[in-house]
């Protein structure tokens, strides 16, 4: 059964949502990030993405003090991404109450040091961020498109024992016309053994019932939830 993992991004401390990674393009939907985590476990979820977006876009973890309360105030399963570059970002996130570190930009520029990540902290709690636009790699927040095929990336790393992708089709994103389902599907063809999360763009309830007939082992959902695409009452089939 898929897993329906609710997205909180955070900018100045605040709950917004992007457009295809366009940090001009903002909407905030709440002051307090806390209120949001609360209203979803409150509906019965228990995952959480919360995205720094500040930190992945400055390339240093920024919005710790946000994830810190989150976690210390529900019981949420969080997996924490945006900004983790250094020794130091990783402990900071772990140290505040992250589950699981979702990294992309350092698996790229720095492929050594995202290996000794996942030596240090197991498969289990190391998620490769897979950002794409046109099946090429994106990286520092989405700013920057390399040359980086996605397949090439995925093999790679599956190579060093990365056992979780999260895979956000950045043109989707925040645009609620649906997401890259055929992708999916393709990607859980391909690498059997490998658990990959759909993220951008997912729009509706039969849009989920369909990732997960895909094999995809999550779905994370942000812009449809906030304006009201789709209902937590929707979800309860998947809790």
């Amino acid at each position: 059964m898929i897993t329906i993992i609710p997205a909180i991004d955070i900018i100045g401390g605040k709950c917004v949502r992007l457009e295809q990674g366009d940090y001009s393009l903002k909407k905030i939907y709440e002051e307090d990030p806390l209120t949001v985590a609360r209203r979803f476990e409150d509906a019965g979820i228990k995952r959480l993405h919360l995205v720094d977006l500040d930190g992945a876009r400055s390339r240093q973890v920024e919005n710790w003090n946000t994830l810190e309360r989150i976690a210390g105030k529900t019981k949420l399963v969080i997996d924490f991404g945006g900004g983790i570059a250094s020794d130091h970002d990783i402990k900071v996130v772990f140290d505040s109450g992250a589950a699981m570190a979702v990294v992309g930009s350092i698996a790229v520029n720095d492929p050594d040091m995202f290996q000794a990540w996942l030596f240090a902290y197991g498969a289990a709690r190391i998620i490769l961020g897979a950002d794409v636009r046109d099946r090429k790699i994106a990286v520092a927040g989405w700013t920057d498109i390399t040359t980086i095929e996605l397949h090439d990336f995925v093999t790679e790393f599956k190579a060093m024992g990365v056992r979780q992708v999260l895979c956000t089709d950045i043109s989707k994103d925040g645009m609620m016309a649906g997401s890259s389902v055929d992708l999916y599907r393709e990607l859980t063809d391909r690498y059997m053994g490998m658990e990959f999360i759909a993220s951008g763009g997912i729009s509706s309830i039969q849009e989920i019932h369909t990732l997960n007939e895909s094999g995809v082992a999550g779905a994370i959902i942000g812009k449809a939830l906030y304006e009201g695409l789709i209902s937590v009452e929707e979800l309860k089939v998947f809790i």
